[in-house]
């Protein structure tokens, strides 16, 4: 987990040079632009150069895989978005995130976001939001190092939306909007909508992991009614149809018998849980919806 990073700020002396770098002449590289990842590497600029390379990327989510890190790297996300504005960046770094730290910049000052330490911590993602809602500058710092040893600092990330302008400067784990009580019937019929996965099975088990603050429920799925990617596959061996879900360990789930429709939404390749609640449940209060003529969407009941 992300702790609350309002605080940390470059160095002075540090921040400065970074900045003369990119503002004097030829102290800054063309940027270039990808869509939505971007591979390259420390070894392939002029040894002389005081350049800071310039990378912009344009999607909501995407990748950035920097080997052999050397001086600094700045990395624009500048989504193509015509009217939704960024509210939350979230940067989950690899397993072996090395060689680099991430800053944010903001009214040119460098805040950090990641250190290299913390990079390589498993299921370590570091949330904060967006104080311009269309763009997000961050700086990769390299780490000093003596030998030329592979190093790599590679990291995913994703730019959320409409999650609350109003927060701290930095949250902790935003991306999980956890729902830690029972979703209400308004909320419960725009989940089937909206969510990134909607699918009907039973709890097989539930495992707790303290040191990240998250827990698991492993899912029995009799029936996968949306997903956004392949989380909820079939067993080869059994022929069951099995996902993990996550929440966070703050909201106490508890095993509990019977049918539920699950739902939430995938952050980074793994689904986390909004409204869950007991199958039958759901089906009254969709019924009642549609007959009012208040449900959101249409749902499958077959």
């Amino acid at each position: 987990m992300a702790a609350e990073r309002g605080s940390a700020c470059l160095p002075a002396p540090l921040l400065l040079l970074l900045l003369l770098l990119l503002l004097a002449g030829g102290g800054q590289r063309p940027a270039a632009a990808h869509d939505c990842s971007w591979r390259g590497s420390g070894l392939s600029w002029e040894p002389r150069s005081r350049a800071v390379e310039q990378v912009h990327l344009r999607c909501t989510e995407g990748s950035l895989e920097w080997m052999y890190p050397a001086r600094a790297l700045r990395v624009v996300l500048e989504p193509n978005l015509s009217s939704a504005r960024l509210t939350t960046v979230c940067i989950k770094p690899a397993s072996d995130f090395q060689g680099a730290s991430i800053y944010v910049e903001r009214a040119g000052q460098l805040h950090l976001v990641v250190s290299e330490a913390e990079g390589a911590q498993a299921h370590h993602v570091s949330c904060f939001s967006a104080h311009t809602p269309q763009r997000v500058a961050l700086f990769l710092q390299a780490s000093p190092q003596r030998d030329i040893s592979r190093r790599t600092a590679s990291f995913q990330y994703e730019l959320l939306t409409n999650q609350g302008a109003a927060g701290p400067e930095f949250k902790k784990m935003a991306l999980v909007e956890a729902m830690c009580h029972p979703c209400d019937n308004v909320e419960l019929l725009m989940a089937i909508c909206s969510s990134d996965f909607v699918v009907k099975g039973s709890i097989r088990n539930i495992s707790h992991d303290s040191e990240n603050h998250m827990s698991q429920v492993d899912v029995s799925v009799q029936k996968v009614y949306r997903q956004k990617n392949r989380i909820f596959q079939q067993d080869e061996a059994s022929g069951e149809w099995r996902g993990p879900i996550r929440t966070l360990l703050q909201c106490k789930v508890k095993k509990g018998g019977g049918d539920f429709l699950f739902t939430g939404n995938e952050h980074f390749g793994e689904a986390w849980l909004g409204c869950a609640p007991r199958f039958k449940d759901f089906m009254f209060i969709y019924r009642a919806a549609r007959e009012r003529g208040a449900n959101p969407c249409e749902f499958q009941l077959n």
